[in-house]
């Protein structure tokens, strides 16, 4: 009998979960739709550079999820179910002080981390746990019931964590049990028709929408699904013109004429979904909940801590030119950008901003020089290393562009100390650090290109 291995499971698991999603939120297949004319369009248009941050079959292929759990206990099955499709828990984020709106969760996002797996299929899934101990948005009554109600619910068939343990250690699954893990995983994130209650979703909604679709129902489900694109501020303009509303803006960095960084998001506004909820008299009712949209991402140059920390100096000056009313914040950031940023990649290797993978150009040996000489005297090339993650900020904004209200928080009280090490040891994985995976991916490559220059 055949076997399916870790790459062609996370690829076939890809695909039903966009299939399934395309299914409960037709405007999502409209803006995978957007996506693939907007990226012709770039090809047509740019030939090989429009492949510079990859190559278009893996663009075009390139998803990334989003889910929401409610305890440490439901994360680590999470992380079983994607260790099986060779997907690891990589960054940590906390929304809980995010601007615009802090949002009671904090956050991991599971993906590849090995360049040719990246390139094969790069599926990864943002998901975030509730933090119910907070009490600047939960009290101790409030915090004891959402405990209870968690507690009480089984997100994930037994079945479905023996075959995804089973897939780990083995590194595949034979067909017939690959077929039942992508049915059993593919229903445990679908929407579930399970009656909500209106009573309790409504008490949390009050704190929070996020805390109401993670813990006012029974079950968990894709809230948002992001194909990539090689032109986002096109594909804004045409999703509008198709009468798809989107958020207010584009989340991330500006549109300007350097390099791509980091990552730009923007997602199509929630829709109101029918569902059916409890009342408080037992009788089953109908209504509508907005708590899922269609998300889309460009992805640019993954940034050193030293790039990283201009970045965020910059964010902040657009933050205060844009208080300050001296304009949008677009040409704002276009122009912050241009006085703060190095306009041409090199620039950002010269100056350790960004990562890369460096190849000799020509044999050596050479004298020991620095790295600017090297580039620039064309002894080195440098390919930029694609930012495979995610940032808190935008995250936020995206969440919150899509909240039907803002919720509630009580600055004046506590927070609940959490970190990369606490939810590494809560869920009893190890969490990476993004940028320990992209120095290393450099690091290697500058060593192989030192052998070669001698």
């Amino acid at each position: 009998m055949s076997a399916v291995g870790t790459t062609e499971l996370r690829a076939r698991f890809a695909r039903r979960l966009s299939d399934l999603y395309g299914t409960e939120v037709p405007a999502y297949t409209t803006l995978v739709d957007e996506c693939h004319l907007v990226n012709q369009r770039v090809l047509d248009r740019d030939g090989a550079a429009a492949e510079r941050f990859g190559s278009i079959s893996r663009v075009t292929a390139e998803r990334h999820g989003a889910i929401r759990v409610g305890t440490p206990q439901e994360l680590a099955q999470v992380a079983r179910i994607f260790g099986a499709l060779g997907m690891h828990p990589v960054g940590f984020y906390d929304l809980r002080d995010a601007h615009p709106q802090p949002i009671p969760v904090i956050s991991t996002a599971f993906r590849p981390t090995e360049p040719d797996e990246l390139a094969r299929n790069p599926f990864r899934v943002f998901t975030s746990m509730l933090v119910p101990e907070d009490r600047r948005f939960f009290d101790t009554d409030l915090e004891a019931r959402l405990r209870t109600f968690l507690a009480h619910r089984r997100l994930f068939p037994d079945e479905l964590l023996v075959l995804a343990d089973r897939a780990r250690a083995d590194n595949e699954l034979a067909e017939a049990d690959a077929a039942r893990f992508l049915d059993l995983a593919a229903g445990a994130f679908a929407l579930s028709p399970e009656p909500v209650d209106r009573t309790w979703y409504a008490e949390l909604e009050r704190i929070s929408g996020v805390a109401a679709d993670i813990g006012g129902v029974t079950s968990t489900h894709i809230n948002h699904l992001t194909p990539r694109v090689l032109d986002i501020d096109e594909l804004y303009t045409g999703m509008q013109a198709r009468g798809i509303a989107m958020i207010d803006e584009i989340q991330g960095p500006p549109r300007w004429h350097g390099p791509d960084v980091l990552l730009r998001q923007t997602s199509f506004r929630a829709l109101a979904e029918p569902r059916r909820f409890r009342e408080a008299d037992g009788s089953i009712g109908e209504g509508r909940l907005r708590v899922r949209f269609g998300e889309v991402e460009a992805r640019g140059i993954a940034l050193t801590p030293r790039g990283r920390a201009l970045y965020d100096d910059l964010v902040a000056a657009v933050d205060r030119r844009v208080a300050a009313g001296e304009g949008s914040r677009q040409e704002i950031g276009a122009e912050v950008w241009a006085a703060g940023l190095p306009s041409s990649e090199i620039e950002l290797a010269r100056r350790g901003l960004g990562f890369f993978r460096f190849t000799a150009a020509r044999p050596g040996p050479i004298p020991i020089v620095d790295l600017g000489t090297l580039l620039d005297d064309g002894w080195l090339t440098a390919e930029p290393i694609v930012y495979e993650d995610f940032l808190p900020r935008s995250a936020a904004g995206i969440f919150a562009s899509n909240l039907s209200d803002a919720g509630a928080m009580d600055a004046s009280q506590g927070g609940a100390p959490r970190d990369l090490a606490w939810l590494s040891e809560a869920i009893g994985r190890t969490i990476l650090v993004p940028e320990d995976i992209y120095a290393s991916q450099q690091a290697a490559s500058l060593r192989d290109s030192g052998a070669s220059l001698g």
